[in-house]
């Protein structure tokens, strides 16, 4: 440990720095008491009353923390006479606060000063101590360097079994680089809206703005940008012009590729961003009935359709994935972007990689077989069925293509896209690490014609029958009426069943 001398912390850091920190403090506060950090940000923000600088600031310092919380916590040990996770609660926040500043770089009387100034007064003496100590022995910081699975957890900060379900799919070098961008603030992705925008005119209004935007490599349609303060008060998105959405998110559609006139069905649709896409590639003209268990996610749809003008192009449904209410066969295109684990999306939702167990990555896997067997049922011979998890592990991705390849062969597997996607299964992979985008897998699957009696395995027809079943018609018809319009307002009802068509 170094001997070198850190400045006193002031006794009253600016008030604004206090309550940059405050604010961060208080959001970590309720991340670690189950509150989604994607979520919760950006409202506690739009309440702070802070400046767009401060907004800035106290996202890092959350997010940053929260991604890096093992390796603070590693760090914090060795300075500390105390378990780290025996402290009360809001001490802990506040010294994974300090140490992600002081590991980051920024300088120790302000790393330590202004933390120990949001702290409770009989705990600041404690949190000085400690975050002092720390900041005598770096930067640099000593994390583990080796390339095993207990380095590279601890120095990337992630999970064990993260790290090794990343080695064993990938490689060491793959899965290291994925790892450590895990812990880079991506850039907001903007999808623009073709009927109402163009990619000239929306980076000349962007620009104008203030912000900074560059074309996307992997989607046509796709801008990155950066300094656009709170996204829900831009205009562009406020008025329907662009939605956020990364750039593997609009492959998957673009997958998919809707034509005008064509009946599509969302299976997993909230909260609507490859609804809404596929809306507007067929500028309008067709249907999209985007379906979701949970009557409040479908209003997230409903809300998204009405901000982009292809309301009367949505179909919103409440609905259970694994018994659709839905004619057999009557959808052109189905798109399954199916619950997942997420592990491709750990970088933008940071407090994921604590929250997901292996054992979630199981009972995911089959939950995915049952609505992918659904999926089946729904799509037209000929048609086409787009399976998506923007997740990683083998069980949810190769594995789902190898049991639909046993379980339902009257779906043939298509080409899939290019690099930068790589070849996984029958589908396609891609790493974060190879466009800097959100991890995704995809798998593209036509229905051929076969006599029906083929077309699902006993296996799928026992395991689709013995799931649980979907709501009664007449919660369904609550939601619905709370919606304002069922599948059966829809300009060709003939799609559904009665139990949806009642759903008024």
């Amino acid at each position: 440990m170094s001997g070198r001398r850190v400045p006193t912390p002031k006794p009253v850091p600016s008030s604004r720095a206090i309550s940059s920190r405050k604010v961060a403090l208080d959001a970590l506060l309720r991340v670690e008491d189950g509150a989604f950090a994607h979520i919760l940000l950006p409202q506690a923000l739009r309440s702070s009353g802070l400046e767009p600088r401060d907004r800035a600031l106290v996202t890092d310092l959350v997010y940053g923390t929260v991604r890096m919380q093992r390796s603070l916590d590693v760090l914090l040990a060795t300075v500390s006479n105390r378990k780290i996770t025996a402290l009360d609660p809001p001490v802990r926040a506040a010294l994974r606060l300090g140490a992600y500043q002081l590991l980051v770089g920024v300088p120790a009387h302000a790393a330590v000063g202004e933390t120990v100034g949001v702290v409770d007064t009989r705990a600041r003496g404690f949190v000085n101590g400690v975050l002092r100590n720390l900041a005598r022995s770096g930067p640099p910081f000593a994390l583990p360097g080796g390339d095993d699975v207990a380095s590279v957890a601890v120095r990337t900060s992630h999970p064990d079994w993260i790290v090794r379900t990343f080695f064993e799919a990938f490689g060491v070098p793959d899965a290291i680089a994925t790892l450590e961008l895990d812990n880079e603030a991506p850039p907001v992705t903007l999808r623009v809206n073709p009927m109402r925008s163009s990619i000239e005119a929306m980076t000349a209004e962007l620009r104008a703005a203030g912000a900074d935007v560059e074309p996307g490599a992997l989607a046509p349609g796709a801008l990155l940008v950066r300094h656009t303060g709170d996204l829900a008060a831009l205009p562009a998105i406020a008025e329907g012009r662009a939605t956020p959405q990364d750039q593997a998110s609009q492959a998957v559609v673009a997958v998919l590729d809707p034509q005008p006139g064509e009946r599509i069905l969302d299976l997993a649709s909230a909260p609507g961003g490859k609804a809404t896409a596929a809306a507007e590639r067929m500028g309008g003209d067709g249907l999209v009935v985007a379906a979701d268990l949970h009557p409040g996610r479908v209003r997230t749809v409903l809300r998204a359709a009405e901000r982009i003008g292809v309301r009367n192009a949505i179909a919103p449904v409440v609905a259970d994935g694994r018994h659709p209410a839905v004619r057999a066969g009557a959808f052109d295109r189905v798109l399954l972007d199916a619950p997942c684990s997420g592990l491709g999306v750990l970088r933008r939702r940071p407090d994921a990689r604590w929250r997901v167990e292996p054992t979630d990555v199981r009972d995911l896997a089959a939950l995915q077989r049952v609505l992918l067997a659904a999926a089946a049922d729904a799509v037209r011979p000929g048609g086409r069925l787009v399976y998506a998890v923007c997740t990683l592990s083998r069980e949810e991705t190769v594995d789902i293509d190898e049991w639909a390849r046993t379980e339902l062969p009257h779906l043939v597997a298509e080409s899939p896209p290019a690099a930068p996607w790589r070849r996984f299964g029958r589908g396609a992979l891609l790493l974060p690490s190879d466009a800097r985008t959100d991890g995704m897998f995809v798998l593209s699957l036509r229905r051929r014609e076969v006599p029906s009696a083929d077309a699902a395995s006993p296996a799928v027809r026992a395991a689709v029958a013995s799931s649980p079943a979907q709501p009664s018609s007449e919660e369904s018809g609550a939601a619905s009426d709370e919606l304002g319009r069922s599948a059966s307002q829809a300009s060709n009802p003939s799609f559904v069943t009665r139990d949806v068509a009642s759903a008024r």
